[in-house]
């Protein structure tokens, strides 16, 4: 294996949700995560003309994220890292950087999934990228350019961190069809274990982590989507984690195989979307 070489990319993909709120969570996040000189920054240039959201193989904004994901596939190919932080963005950040990395590191690379939502549907089911981008690197959904991966993981190499299962929607069941590992809030806020258990049986030497935010509890973290002023009911999964516990877990299962990628998505930085929404009505900024 070459030498370490960490690239942090910044990815304000917002297409995947069809939410331009994304951008500034993704802004923020690369500006908060601790700054290392010896790391490459790079960042993918995304569509910024809100209006534009057509479909495309029954996805919205379609042409847009075919784009941008062409874009990262590029850096990816031409930098060739050997380790990879996304500053997200929506959940679909995840799909060509753990695509690649599951070129490199074969089959002794493994995915988990910190998520209140198992993002295992397909365009049959949803419109949003964000929501069946898992699926898309399982090999799921390879009817378009957009979904289709070219090196997709085996289930057995994917486990679920802090799944609501009892908020799952029928257009979350390919979790069950799979058999995908599953760890609730409830056992992962007593022992990494399980995790653990997962990674020797399948004999997981690298780790591609994708850590929605929204795997939190807004009690513990409120720039997440259900922490927004003044929702009083949230349709979907609110996470239960903490901050504390999801560290635990990185730092636990660490120690058992290397992290050669992270993920961090759907930051929803509700206080400086607030503020700067505020001060875009002031004169003095028009």
């Amino acid at each position: 294996m070459n030498p370490k070489k960490t690239l942090r990319i910044k990815y304000p993909q917002w297409h995947g949700g069809v939410n331009p709120n994304y951008i500034l969570g993704s802004n923020l996040l690369s500006v908060i995560a601790p700054p290392n000189p010896k790391d490459e920054e790079v960042e993918i240039p995304i569509e910024s003309n809100f209006s534009k959201t057509e479909k495309m193989d029954g996805i919205e904004c379609g042409e847009s994220l075919l784009n941008e994901l062409n874009h990262a596939y590029k850096i990816l190919n031409e930098k060739s890292p050997t380790h990879i932080i996304v500053f997200g963005g929506d959940c679909s950040v995840s799909q060509a950087p753990f695509d690649y990395l599951k070129g490199k590191y074969g089959e002794n690379i493994g995915i988990i999934w910190f998520d209140a939502h198992p993002d295992v549907s397909g365009p049959k089911d949803s419109s949003h990228l964000h929501e069946y981008v898992l699926a898309d690197l399982m090999g799921q959904n390879s009817g378009s350019k957009i979904t289709k991966v070219n090196n997709p993981y085996d289930p057995k190499n994917v486990i679920m961190a802090g799944l609501i299962e009892k908020d799952l929607r029928p257009m979350d069941m390919t979790c069950k069809k799979l058999n995908l590992e599953i760890c609730s809030p409830e056992e992962l806020s007593k022992s990494s274990e399980k995790i653990i258990k997962w990674i020797e049986k399948n004999n997981i030497k690298y780790l591609a982590v994708h850590w929605d935010l929204d795997v939190l509890s807004p009690n513990d973290f409120r720039s997440i989507y259900p922490g927004e002023p003044y929702i009083n009911n949230f349709p979907w999964a609110i996470g239960k984690m903490k901050l504390c516990e999801v560290a635990r877990v990185l730092n636990d299962v660490s120690k058992k195989a290397e992290i050669v990628g992270l993920t961090i998505a759907e930051h929803m930085a509700w206080d400086a979307i607030n503020l700067r929404k505020t001060l875009s009505e002031i004169p003095i900024f028009k």
